[in-house]
């Protein structure tokens, strides 16, 4: 089951959460969930809100949920599901059903996917979205070490409304 705190109690180094745990980014669609695992990303103050922002590649299927949805989830997973994570960050929901075929189960919470086997999921909603263009780079070696197929990512500021953490 689920407890529930307030953004500012979170207390995990963000840095590894995130580089080093990896999350699912997750969304729903008409009853249709997609999620990918994802490591770039963070978590702030913007606008006066508590946000998180995350990185999807135009080509990714989580990104086409995304876009049609007001709400996304950040998952957190204890080790036991890294096996999980590599699978959901490189197979595509075009192909199959990776969620079912990974073991996960969905439920729904103020309207976004939460994964039942997460430790931590951050609900969140879309605030702004904006595509990644190589003229903004200050340091065009990124540019070129990150995006020589031209694939730039979108970046979505998203407000996080309730974090939700497995009660012990």
């Amino acid at each position: 089951m689920w407890d529930k705190i307030k953004p500012e109690e979170l207390t995990e180094n963000v840095f590894h959460l995130i580089n080093d745990d990896w999350m699912l980014v997750a969304a729903e669609d008409g009853g249709r969930t997609n999620a990918m695992t994802a490591s770039w990303g963070g978590v702030g103050i913007l606008w006066g809100k508590k946000v998180a922002f995350v990185f999807v590649r135009p080509q990714r299927y989580t990104k086409e949920f995304i876009d049609k949805s007001d709400k996304l989830s950040l998952s957190f997973f204890d080790d036991s599901w890294r096996k999980m994570l590599n699978y959901m960050g490189t197979v595509s929901g075009r192909d199959e059903d990776k969620i079912a075929a990974s073991g996960l189960h969905v439920e729904m919470v103020n309207s976004a996917p939460v994964f039942k086997e997460s430790r931590m999921a951050l609900i969140c909603r879309k605030l702004y979205e904006q595509p990644m263009t190589e003229e903004s780079f200050v340091d065009k070696d990124l540019a070129a070490q990150h995006y020589a197929q031209k694939d730039f990512h979108t970046m979505y500021v998203v407000e996080i409304e309730k974090i939700l953490v497995q009660n012990q």
